[in-house]
């Protein structure tokens, strides 16, 4: 991707993906559902799991899978929040930028 992705853009898009799973969802698949979107390292993304679960977006536990620890990201109230604000935000930025390219009026 040509644009620079920024910390609230990744931020936004990681809820997004988390929120998907009601039980929450596991580092590596959240890793494989954002790369859907943008290409990010897992060496970018948990940092982004870690300060979410600091600001309280997130909250994470352990749960056994093939014998081991897998650990898991659950939206909180808070995330979704956060979330609901980055998409209404999302929605007139991108709109704005749609009718800069389409070479519509600047508002």
């Amino acid at each position: 991707m040509v644009f620079n992705t920024g910390a609230a853009l990744l931020d936004a898009i990681v809820l997004a993906v988390v929120s998907r799973e009601k039980e929450g969802t596991y580092g590596y698949k959240i890793t494989q559902d954002v790369r859907k979107a943008i290409e990010v390292s897992e060496s970018t993304l948990y940092p982004v799991l870690r300060r979410l679960q600091k600001d309280d977006c997130l909250e994470v536990y352990d749960r056994q899978y093939d014998g081991r620890n897998r650990r898991y990201y659950k939206i909180t109230p808070r995330g979704e929040a956060q979330l609901n604000l980055y998409r209404s935000e999302w929605k007139s930025y991108s709109e704005k930028i749609s009718e800069i390219f389409e070479g519509g009026a600047i508002l």
